[in-house]
């Protein structure tokens, strides 16, 4: 699974890495060193014009059926193995509403052996660009207030060798020549975008342990992926 991710890159950096339209208006965000599901993930996707732009969407999906926002608590990973035929997230798929969901790295908790006790991790590319994940999204009119809620989920897969001597799942982590694929701004069968489903190369990865205080989600500084 992956359920904190950090994003503090500066944005004018951001947008000219993920070649976002020049007209596309800048999202708001803080950087965050420490972002669990149900806050605003910055993602790209493609406009209806065809052009690649930012958004900010809640992080746990809200399939458009959905009651009411308590389900995005269980929906901000998808499975890649299987996420095509579950409910919350098959009509995102059958839509196209795939997207690019932009970070700086992730954590991850591993069991220390003998203990119940964890210790956390940071991962992050090895080249320490932005590491973009495939994701779905999906828009969703709250019933009660009639508002518009955008939101997403980072789709998950087996992990490379690295990743597994920590979790047995990963995220997607997408090569940039495939982000346009993904995004549907060049052709791809759904069997072409299946098999970008996969666990990313070993040596894209960096990986070192953190401080445990990451585990708690009101701790939000840098000092969170420092290396202890």
């Amino acid at each position: 699974m992956c359920g904190r991710v950090r994003l503090a890159s500066d944005y004018s950096e951001i947008k000219i890495r993920l070649k976002f339209a020049p007209n596309a208006p800048a999202p708001n965000f803080e950087p965050d060193w420490n972002k669990p599901p149900t806050t605003p993930m910055l993602v790209a996707i493609r406009s209806a014009h065809g052009e690649r732009v930012p958004k900010m969407m809640r992080w746990g999906l809200l399939p458009h059926w959905a009651k009411d926002e308590k389900i995005g608590h269980s929906t901000f990973n998808a499975r890649s193995e299987d996420f095509t035929t579950k409910p919350a997230f098959r009509d995102a798929w059958k839509r196209d509403q795939r997207c690019l969901v932009v970070t700086d790295g992730f954590y991850e908790w591993k069991k220390i052996d003998g203990s119940e006790d964890k210790q956390p991790y940071a991962i992050a590319l090895a080249d320490t660009g932005q590491m973009v994940m495939a994701g779905l999204w999906s828009s969703w009119k709250n019933p009660a207030s009639g508002e518009e809620v955008l939101s997403c989920t980072v789709l998950t897969t087996r992990p490379n060798k690295v990743m597994g001597e920590i979790h047995d799942r990963m995220p997607v982590i997408l090569d940039e020549a495939d982000w346009s694929k993904w995004l549907g701004e060049e052709p791809a069968t759904n069997d072409e975008l299946l098999a970008l489903l996969r666990p990313c190369p070993n040596d894209w990865l960096k990986i070192w342990p953190v401080d445990k205080k990451v585990g708690n989600v009101r701790n939000k500084g840098a000092e969170l992926a420092l290396p202890v």
